[in-house]
């Protein structure tokens, strides 16, 4: 596996089957709670809109990982006060990361309010997101959990308001509380995270683009519109 424009390491791992048909398959690591996960799939979607033709298209799957799996369902406290306490960071260097991750948000059009954030455990986030994947609906299902963790101030640890926004994108609400209650999609979730392990994956976003190149972090669209076009040309 090759790196392309990577700020972290190329990885040798169990390779992603290649697509042979007129897609590449792109396989995203992310949590609902990295803030340069949502910038990076901005970044990444106006690659793809520019690198699809009509005789080529990209293929998205997302996968889990965690960036805090020790943080409680119901974390007491901002933004602010988990990466000053839990991260041991001054208030002053949060603030003005938080300010210039907000900017750059801003850049890519989207609103980030870390004031009404609500920290969370991702857990049954992700879970919901195996089970959208299951009815077809994952891409959609995903957009709309960070539009709600980092602009709406909802609550992405709870099965209710997973719920509801869940039913937003056309799932079924019901299916979906039973699916979280039970855990149905758990194994899921863990195999994908012993997958990022066996990858060498320790932050994201995480890209691996046609099973050949890894992109690591919020690129700019040109480095992953590189990507896309050198697997694209190796397909001959």
């Amino acid at each position: 596996m090759r790196s392309q424009g990577s700020s972290g390491n190329a990885f040798d791992g169990q390779a992603v089957v290649e697509n042979v048909s007129n897609s590449i398959k792109v396989d995203i690591w992310s949590d609902i709670a990295c803030p340069w996960c949502f910038i990076g799939k901005r970044k990444f979607e106006a690659a793809a809109e520019s690198f699809s033709d009509g005789e080529r298209a990209v293929e998205v799957e997302f996968h889990s990982f965690e960036l805090a799996p020790d943080t409680p369902v119901d974390f007491e406290g901002s933004a602010m006060d988990f990466l000053s306490k839990h991260k041991g960071m001054p208030q002053a260097q949060v603030t003005e990361m938080l300010d210039r991750v907000a900017d750059i948000a801003s850049s890519v059009g989207l609103e980030y309010n870390f004031d009404a954030m609500q920290h969370t455990n991702t857990i049954k986030a992700h879970e919901l997101l195996h089970h959208a994947k299951a009815h077809g609906l994952q891409t959609e299902m995903k957009e709309r959990l960070l539009r709600a963790y980092f602009e709406e101030g909802r609550h992405v640890g709870h099965i209710a308001e997973l719920a509801d926004l869940a039913a937003e994108v056309g799932l079924d609400r019901d299916e979906v509380v039973k699916a979280l209650d039970e855990g149905i999609y758990l194994d899921d979730v863990n195999s994908d995270k012993e997958q990022a392990m066996d990858y060498g994956i320790s932050g994201v976003p995480f890209f691996v683009i046609d099973g050949k190149y890894a992109v690591s972090g919020a690129q700019e669209s040109a480095t992953f519109e590189q990507a896309l076009n050198t697997a694209w040309s190796e397909r001959a």
